[in-house]
């Protein structure tokens, strides 16, 4: 194992959203390298689902996010580290503006808190990761760097804005380590049904047609594992208290190119992926590129763009999961 992996070998690490398509696999991936996860989630058995909680039962422990942070439950769990990968919005068909506002702005200000009055601790790096989105720039466009302007337009990115800004101000006040991952566009295994890849894997299913827009808008695509690892390590980077670090490949790549590329890896035939047959949706974002100077800085490190390789090892973990 890696230095930087084996430093949460015994560590008490708490993982909010753990049952979401990023939280499973932050999850797992500090259970594989020792760590004593507390799996948070709204609903226990999607939380022991997600994270593989019965093929690690030692090293995975379950919680219910029921419970306020105000009840001191965060304290009781004597975490070393969080990761907040709890947010609401990213599926289409979650539009309730209260719910948003609770997870993606008001939990995040509970966490900050939460974490500045759990005191010292031997362990010596970030308390808090918090992932962050890309639609916090919303409109801002160019090279996109973490001083760029943020212009969010979306319920989403407005509340998950709000909660990066609640825990910058938090973290530089208390000069606490807590830092933001602000993601961009992350597939893989467990993402919500309706999105790109899994439409497409559905199609080699069923063998349906694929209506599809144009695809000539350009997005930074990175695999969700490898998302999750830089996340890990983030934690243990020497980024300021407050921080924000785009967690991305640095690679635009066009929409066009990754449905190719997974349709070829699953089998669906050009014919039926029809570009054009639906439009470009007026809010996406048009940004050029995306700058992950900041992250190599930190980590020495930076995710793979190889889409066939990422499409290759959803459906091999597609293939793992328990039915």
């Amino acid at each position: 194992m890696s230095s930087w992996a084996a430093a949460y070998a015994g560590r008490r690490v708490v993982v909010l959203g753990a049952s979401g398509f990023i939280g499973r696999w932050v999850a797992r991936a500090l259970a594989e390298r020792g760590a004593h996860v507390i799996a948070v989630g709204r609903e226990a058995d999607g939380v022991r689902h997600a994270v593989g909680a019965k093929s690690a039962p030692h090293q995975i422990e379950v919680y219910d996010f029921e419970r306020p942070l105000a009840s001191g439950w965060l304290s009781a769990l004597r975490p070393d580290v969080v990761f907040n990968l709890a947010g609401y919005g990213v599926d289409r068909s979650e539009r309730d503006a209260a719910l948003a506002r609770r997870l993606n702005r008001d939990l995040v200000a509970e966490l900050s808190d939460a974490i500045v009055s759990l005191g010292v601790s031997d362990w010596p790096h970030a308390r808090l990761v918090h992932a962050g989105s890309a639609l916090e720039y919303g409109a801002t466009g160019g090279v996109l760097h973490e001083g760029s302007p943020t212009a969010a337009t979306m319920l989403y990115g407005e509340t998950k804005l709000a909660g990066t800004t609640a825990l910058v101000e938090r973290a530089r006040a208390s000069r606490t380590r807590a830092i933001v991952g602000r993601l961009f566009t992350v597939y893989g295994a467990g993402e919500h049904a309706g999105r790109l890849l899994p439409t497409i894997l559905g199609a080699a299913a069923s063998g349906a047609d694929v209506p599809l827009s144009d695809g000539l808008q350009r997005r930074d695509f990175a695999y969700v594992e490898d998302v999750a690892e830089g996340l890990l390590r983030l934690a243990l980077s020497s980024a300021e208290p407050g921080e924000i670090v785009n967690l991305a490949t640095g690679v635009m790549q066009p929409v066009r190119k990754f449905v190719e590329v997974a349709a070829a890896v699953a089998g669906v035939p050009r014919e039926r992926l029809h570009f054009g047959a639906v439009p470009t949706r007026p809010e996406e974002m048009s940004h050029t590129g995306v700058s992950v100077e900041r992250l190599e800085e930190l980590t020495g490190w930076r995710p793979p763009a190889d889409l066939q390789a990422g499409v290759r090892r959803t459906l091999m973990r597609l293939g793992e999961e328990p039915r």
